[in-house]
C-alpha cells in the first residue's frame, strides 16, 4: 500500500473493511492497524528509489533518502529507514501498554459536559489543522455530522433526514461512506494524474556502514519522542511529525551532513517520527474514543461495525483485544523490517505496472464488498454517490477526512450533549461549570481568537 502512490492507507483500509466481516474482532483491528503503520514502511521505499513516496510521510523522507540512492547508497538508505521505524514501532507499543490505561481510567471520571467538550475540541482541532481554509473543513465536519444524525432518532423513535427513503431510515452505512470518499475518489484522481513506469535506482549496497549506524542512533531517538507525543493530538498526521522530526534535526545539523545533501538524519528521524506517529495515534481513540485522522476514524468504523465502542470503557470491557494490539505491534514491525530489507526491488517494480490496468479490478471488488455487506444495491448507489462528492472535493483542493471525523463524532456528541441537558434540566450553563468542558471551551475561544487576529493583522 505504501508503494503505490495515488491509494493510501485510507483507501486500502475501505477498501478491505469488507474482508473483517469474516474475521474477529482482535484480527479485523490488528489486520487494518498493521496496514496503516505499514504503509509507512512501504512509502520509504520508493521515496527512496523513485523520489516517488506512496504515502504522504514519505514525501520528507524522499528529501536525503532519494540522494542517497543516487550517490548510490540506496541499500543503506532503505536500511536506515526499515530500522529507525522498528526501533519506533516497539517503542510505539510500550508507550501505548504504558500509558492508555491511565488515561482510559482518567477519562472514565469525566462528566458527559467534559467528553461533549472534548469531542468539540477534537473537531475544532481537526479544522484547524486540516489543509485549506479552516472554514471550510468546519463545513465538511458539520456535513459529516449531519449525515452521521441520519437515521432514527434514539431518543424519540421518529425518523429524521430521511427525505421520505425507506433505506434510510437505519442510517447511512460506514462502508458506502468511507469507501466512496476515499477509494472510488483516489481512483478517480489517480486515473487523472496518469502513470507511466518508473526508473529504479540502484539499491548499491545491502547494509549501512558503522559510521551510518552511528549517525541514525540520535536522530532516531529524537524522531520517535516527537512522533510519539505529536500522534497522541487529534489532528496531528504523520507527515506533520515527519516534518517536526526534521525540522529539530536542523538544529543538530553538522556542516559535514547538512540535511537535504544525502544525510542519514534526513532518513532516519523523518522514519521514526512518522511510525510512532501513527502508532500512538491509537491512544486517543482507544482510550478517549477520539479519532485523530482518517485511517483512524476507518479503524473506529471497523470497530463498531464488530460492535465494539473504542472510548474510555474500551480497554476494561475488551484487555484480551488490547493486549492482542499490542502484541501485534511489536511482531507486525519486525515482520515489515524483514519483508522490506530483501524485497525493497521488487515492491517498487510494481510501479511498472501501468495503474490505468488496476482500476476496474479494484472497482469491482469495491462494488462486491459494499453490496455483500447488506446485499444492498443502495448501498452501491451511496458509494458511487460519496466517490463523486470525494472526487469534487479533491478537485477543489479540499480533504473529505473531515466528513468522516463528523460522521462518526457527530452522533456521540449529540448523545453526551443530550445527557448533560437532561442530566441539568435543559441548563446550558453546566458546560461552564464543568472544568473539563470549561477548559475546552476557553481553548476553543482562545484559538478562534488567534486565527481572527492573525488574518486581521495580515
Amino acid at each position: 500500500v505504501g508503494v503505490l502512490p495515488g491509494i493510501g492507507p485510507a483507501a486500502t483500509l475501505a477498501l478491505l473493511l469488507p474482508l473483517t466481516f469474516t474475521l474477529d474482532p482482535a484480527g479485523a483491528l490488528i489486520m487494518l492497524a498493521a496496514i496503516y503503520y505499514g504503509a509507512q514502511y512501504g512509502s520509504s521505499t520508493t521515496a527512496i528509489l523513485l523520489n516517488l513516496p506512496g504515502e504522504s510521510s514519505g514525501v520528507v523522507t524522499a528529501l536525503d533518502g532519494h540522494r542517497m540512492a543516487l550517490a548510490g547508497r540506496a541499500g543503506p538508505a532503505i536500511a536506515i529507514a526499515a530500522l529507525s521505524s522498528l526501533f519506533a514501532g516497539l517503542a510505539s507499543a510500550v508507550f501505548i501498554a504504558l500509558v492508555a490505561g491511565p488515561i482510559a481510567q482518567w477519562s472514565l471520571l469525566i462528566a458527559p459536559a467534559g467528553l461533549a467538550g472534548l469531542i468539540a475540541l477534537g473537531l475544532f482541532a481537526a479544522a484547524i489543522i486540516a489543509p485549506g481554509k479552516p472554514l471550510a473543513a468546519l463545513t465538511l465536519i458539520l456535513f459529516g455530522a449531519c449525515l452521521g444524525l441520519v437515521g432514527t432518532d434514539s431518543g424519540g423513535g421518529m425518523p429524521r433526514f430521511t427525505l421520505g427513503i425507506t433505506e434510510l431510515r437505519d442510517g447511512i452505512g460506514f462502508m458506502p461512506l468511507v469507501m466512496g470518499l476515499f477509494a472510488i475518489a483516489e481512483l478517480i484522481r489517480a486515473l487523472e494524474s496518469g502513470s507511466r513506469p518508473q526508473r529504479i535506482a540502484p539499491l548499491g549496497l545491502p547494509w549501512p556502514t558503522r559510521a551510518d549506524l552511528k549517525a541514525a542512533i540520535l536522530p532516531t531517538v529524537r524522531g520517535t519522542g516527537i512522533g510519539g507525543v505529536l500522534g497522541v493530538i487529534p489532528g496531528v498526521t504523520t507527515v506533520m511529525s515527519a516534518l517536526a522530526a526534521r525540522g529539530l534535526e536542523r538544529a543538530f545539523r553538522t556542516p559535514d551532513r547538512p540535511l537535504g545533501d544525502g544525510a542519514v538524519a534526513g532518513v532516519s528521524a523523518p522514519e521514526a517520527a512518522n511510525n510512532a506517529s501513527a502508532q500512538s495515534a491509537l491512544i486517543p481513540l482507544l482510550t478517549l474514543g477520539l479519532p485523530g485522522n482518517p485511517v483512524i476514524a476507518v479503524l473506529a468504523g471497523a470497530l463498531m461495525i464488530h460492535g465494539i465502542a473504542p472510548g474510555p470503557s474500551f480497554i476494561d470491557n475488551n484487555p484480551d483485544l488490547f493486549a492482542a494490539l499490542i502484541a501485534s505491534l511489536v511482531v507486525g514491525n519486525v515482520i515489515l523490517v524483514v519483508l522490506n530489507l530483501p524485497l525493497a526491488g521488487l515492491w517498487a517494480s510494481l510501479l511498472r505496472v501501468p495503474f490505468p490496468k488496476l482500476v476496474p479490478l479494484i472497482i469491482v471488488f469495491s462494488l462486491i464488498g459494499v453490496y455483500s455487506v447488506q446485499n444492498s444495491l443502495f448501498d452501491v448507489w451511496l458509494m458511487l454517490t460519496f466517490g463523486a462528492l470525494g472526487w469534487l472535493l479533491v478537485r477543489l483542493g479540499l480533504e473529505p477526512t473531515p466528513i468522516v471525523l463528523g460522521f462518526i463524532l457527530g452522533p456521540a456528541f449529540e448523545e453526551y450533549l443530550r445527557r448533560t441537558l437532561l442530566f441539568s434540566r435543559g441548563d446550558p450553563s453546566v458546560f461552564l461549570s464543568d472544568p473539563v468542558s470549561l477548559t475546552c471551551i476557553a481553548i476553543i475561544v482562545c484559538a478562534t481568537a488567534f486565527l481572527i487576529f492573525r488574518r486581521s493583522y495580515r
